[in-house]
């Protein structure tokens, strides 16, 4: 099916809106040792919740906020590995499993945020951009469908490109797209929103923003 593609903007944001619930907040607070955060105003959750953090060394925060949202991904030894390397470098970009990178993100500039820069500021992408098909009705497309949609619009130094030039370019499965892309919407099938690192995806990498694209019925393997 032919698409016509038209990347609008990519946004690059310090964090993503919405991503830590209310819930979230105030079960991290009594983690915090602040015991009251249900009965707070729900305004006042993330200031409150930075000023208990900054009373922990950053390391120590850092272990506390990775042990509540990566408790099964991760053993006492990783979190205390990754608690310390967060300090230095951007984990969130470099962790091999890249389905986690999504959330190491989020806890890490949780952190940036609370010690004011303690930690490296990591940065994720919103791109805006509409795919329309050429001779048929829209439908509702997938992480791995957009992907390749946009690989005609992206240079050759993109790291998705890079180091995933045969399932960006090909008939083949794409499964990493589903942890690559971090949030997919859309409100007519056609006008989409995507999240994802600026690692992966970032202004400098688009070098086409309207262009046409295939997309092919993947071939499952046998």
């Amino acid at each position: 099916m032919n698409y016509q593609i038209v990347i609008k903007r990519i946004d690059t944001v310090n964090e993503v809106e919405g991503y830590w619930s209310d819930e979230d907040l105030v079960q991290l607070l009594e983690k915090f040792n602040y015991p009251d955060g249900a009965t707070a105003d729900k305004a006042s959750l993330p200031e409150l919740l930075e000023m208990a953090i900054s009373d922990y060394e950053p390391n120590e925060a850092a272990e506390i906020v990775l042990k509540y949202k990566l408790p099964e991904r991760l053993t006492e030894g990783q979190i205390e590995q990754i608690a310390h390397d967060m300090l230095i470098d951007k984990v969130c970009e470099e962790y091999p499993e890249i389905d986690m990178q999504g959330t190491l993100f989020h806890i890490n500039q949780l952190l940036f945020k609370a010690y004011n820069g303690k930690f490296p500021n990591a940065k994720a992408s919103i791109v805006h951009f509409s795919m329309t098909p050429n001779d048929n009705e829209p439908q509702k497309l997938t992480a791995e469908n957009v992907l390749k949609l946009l690989n005609n619009g992206l240079s050759d130094r993109n790291l998705i490109k890079r180091l995933f030039e045969n399932q960006m370019s090909q008939n083949i499965p794409f499964p990493e797209a589903e942890d690559i892309v971090w949030e997919l919407t859309t409100t007519d099938d056609i006008n989409y929103n995507l999240v994802t690192s600026e690692n992966w995806i970032n202004s400098e990498d688009i070098n086409e923003y309207e262009f046409e694209s295939v997309l092919e019925q993947i071939e499952d393997e046998a």
